[in-house]
C-alpha cells in the first residue's frame, strides 16, 4: 500500500514542495531515501518513540520512505509530522481522504509533542502558490503563516491533535489575525527618537537626506559626539514598510529563525548592529547550508556599522558589490542560493585611535602616519559607495542643557515620506528602483540634469578633492534628493553645493582613503 502526504523544504528564502510517499511492504527493515540529511534520517528514532509515548502502533512491516524530487537535498527536522502521519495512513490507522489537501510541517519530540521551526512563512507562500487548501503547522509558528491571505493555517501542538483533525475536520479551526490592524499600529511605534538629540542639526540634516533618498552615511567624529545615537534613530525616519516590504523582509528572518514577535510580521524596517568581530560569512552569509547574513537580514532596513575600522578589511570589502547590486550570491559546488540585501549602510568611526583628530579642544596623541594608517583601513571603493560623509562635532554645554525640545520623528518622516512620494512617481517605470539612491546611470540626464554654474561647481571640487567617476553620480543622486526635499523639480546651484559638502571624507585635509 502507498500513501502520500506533502512537506515543504527551504532552499535560500524560498521554498519547494516535498512529496513523502510511504509504501509498506514485506519484511521488518526502514528506509528513507531522497536525499536526507542526518537529521532528517534520525526521524525514525523520533518517530518511533512518539507512537509508543502515545498508544500508537509503529508498523512491523517493511516501510519505505521516499522525498521527492530526490535530487534535492532534505535538511532539517520538518519532516517529522508529514512521515509520521504518513506511516498512520499507510498502516490503516488513519483515513486517507483528505492527507492531499494540506502540507504538514512539524519536529516531534518524543511525547507527541509538536516543536516550533523557522522558515514557515515561505513555505506557507508556497502551499498557498501550489494551490493547497491549508498547513498543518506547529502553534507557535501559526501567527507567522497566517499572514498569508488565501490559506487555511492550523497549528497544532501535539501529533494527536493531526490525528483527531484527520479524523474529525471541525476539532481545529484556523488561525485568522486582523493583520491590517496590527501592522499600522506596530509600524510606525518606535522606542526611541530623534527628539532625544540635543544639537547635531548639520548631521540631522544629514540624516533627512540619506532617509529621503535611500542614501549610504558615514559619520566620523570623537569619541561621545552622539554618532551611535544618531545612528539607532534613523529607522524612526524612514518609511513605514508597506505590507509586501514587510513580507519580503519576515521571509529573511523567518528563514534565519528570528522571528519571534506574537504578530508573526516583520512590522518596522530593521535595525542590525553586529559586531566588529563578525566574519565575512557572518555578514553575507553562508554555511555547509547557507543561511542569510547581517546584509540580508538588514533588507529594506538599516544595517549599523559601529567603529568601522575596526572591521577586518577582508569583511568590509565583501560588502562592495551587495552595494552596488542589493543582492548577495553564495555559490557551492552543486548549488547557488541568492539572497536579497537591499539595505542602506550606516557607518560610524572615530578619526584616529586616541579619537581626537581635529578636535576643536583636546590634543590628538597619535603619533606621525598613526592617523592616516588608521583611516586607510578601509577602501577607496568603500567609501566610493557611501554618499554621504558626514563630520560629527562635540555638543557643547549649552545645547546640552537647553530646555528647548528638538525635533521629533514624527515630523522628519513626515517629510521624507513627501520626498519619498515623488520618487515613487519618478521610478514607477523602473523595475526595482523605488529612490533615488537606486537610479541607473541611463537615467541621469533625465532625472539629475544641472544647468552651467552648477556643473562647473562639480568640475572644481573633482579637481580639487579628487573625485572619482562614481563619487561624481553620488554627488548627482544626493542633489537629486536635496531638490526633492525642496519641492524642486530642478536641480539648482545650491543643491549641488550641499551635496558636495558631504564628501568630506575626500578631502585632502584627512589624507586617505587614495
Amino acid at each position: 500500500m502507498l500513501v502520500k502526504t506533502f512537506s515543504s523544504s527551504l532552499f535560500g528564502i524560498n521554498a519547494t514542495t516535498i512529496t513523502i510517499e510511504v509504501n509498506l511492504g514485506i519484511g521488518v527493515n526502514f528506509y528513507l531515501v531522497g536525499l536526507p540529511d542526518s537529521a532528517v534520517k534520525e526521524s525514525q528514532q523520533r518517530i518511533r518513540a512518539a507512537f509508543q509515548n502515545n498508544g500508537l502502533k509503529f508498523p512491523g512491516r517493511e516501510i519505505t520512505v521516499n522525498m521527492a524530487p530526490a535530487d534535492i537535498r532534505k535538511e532539517g527536522s520538518v519532516f517529522d509530522l508529514p512521515i509520521a502521519i504518513g506511516i498512520l495512513a499507510v498502516s490503516e490507522q488513519l483515513p486517507v481522504d483528505n492527507l492531499c489537501e494540506f502540507q504538514l510541517i512539524g519536529e516531534l519530540s518524543l511525547d507527541g509533542k509538536i516543536q516550533p521551526t523557522k522558515g514557515i512563512l515561505p513555505m506557507a507562500l508556497q502551499a498557498k502558490k501550489e494551490g493547497f487548501k491549508g498547513i498543518i503547522i506547529p502553534k507557535e509558528n501559526a501567527a507567522e503563516a497566517s499572514v498569508v491571505e488565501g490559506i487555511e493555517v492550523y497549528g497544532v501542538s501535539t501529533l494527536d491533535e493531526v490525528i483527531v483533525f484527520f479524523k474529525d475536520s471541525s476539532s481545529l479551526s484556523p488561525t485568522i489575525p486582523d493583520q491590517t490592524k496590527n501592522f499600522k499600529q506596530l509600524s510606525t511605534f518606535f522606542d526611541v527618537d530623534f527628539k532625544d538629540v540635543k544639537g547635531q542639526m548639520q548631521v540631522k540634516r544629514a540624516f533627512e537626506i540619506a532617509a529621503s533618498g535611500g542614501h549610504n552615511i558615514i559619520l566620523i567624529g570623537p569619541p561621545g559626539a552622539g554618532k551611535s545615537m544618531l545612528a539607532k534613530r534613523l529607522s524612526t525616519i524612514l518609511p513605514p514598510m508597506n505590507l509586501d516590504e514587510a513580507l519580503e523582509t519576515t521571509k529573511i528572518h523567518s528563514v534565519a529563525g528570528k522571528v519571534k514577535n506574537e504578530f508573526g510580521l516583520v512590522t518596522q524596517r530593521p535595525f542590525r548592529k553586529p559586531h566588529h568581530t563578525i566574519s565575512e560569512n557572518g555578514l553575507v552569509g553562508g554555511g555547509s547550508y547557507p543561511q542569510p547574513g547581517e546584509i540580508s537580514l538588514a533588507h529594506n532596513g538599516v544595517l549599523f556599522l559601529d567603529e568601522l575600522p575596526e572591521y577586518k578589511r577582508s569583511v568590509l570589502e565583501v560588502m562592495r558589490q551587495p552595494l552596488e547590486d542589493r543582492t548577495v550570491t553564495i555559490a557551492r559546488a552543486r548549488f547557488s542560493v541568492e539572497y536579497p540585501a537591499g539595505f542602506m549602510l550606516v557607518a560610524a568611526m572615530n578619526p584616529c585611535p586616541c579619537g581626537y583628530y581635529n578636535h576643536p579642544d583636546k590634543e590628538c596623541v597619535c603619533g606621525p602616519g598613526v592617523v592616516q594608517r588608521y583611516l586607510n583601513k578601509i577602501s577607496g571603493p568603500l567609501m566610493d559607495r557611501i554618499d554621504l560623509h558626514v563630520e560629527v562635532t562635540p555638543v557643547s554645554y549649552d545645547e546640552l542643557a537647553t530646555t528647548i525640545p528638538a525635533e521629533g520623528s514624527e515630523s522628519i518622516r513626515k517629510r521624507v515620506e513627501k520626498a519619498r512620494e515623488v520618487q515613487e512617481i519618478r521610478y514607477h517605470k523602473n523595475e526595482g528602483v523605488y529612490c533615488n539612491a537606486q537610479m541607473i546611470r541611463s537615467d541621469f540626464e533625465k532625472h539629475c540634469a544641472i544647468d552651467e554654474s552648477a556643473k562647473l561647481l562639480v568640475k572644481n571640487a573633482m579637481v580639487k578633492m579628487g573625485l572619482s567617476a562614481r563619487a561624481y553620480d553620488r554627488i548627482l543622486k544626493v542633489a537629486r534628493t536635496i531638490a526633492d526635499l525642496d519641492a524642486s523639480v530642478d536641480i539648482k546651484t545650491n543643491h549641488v553645493a550641499e551635496a558636495i559638502q558631504y564628501r568630506s571624507l575626500d578631502k585632502g585635509n584627512w589624507g586617505a582613503f587614495k
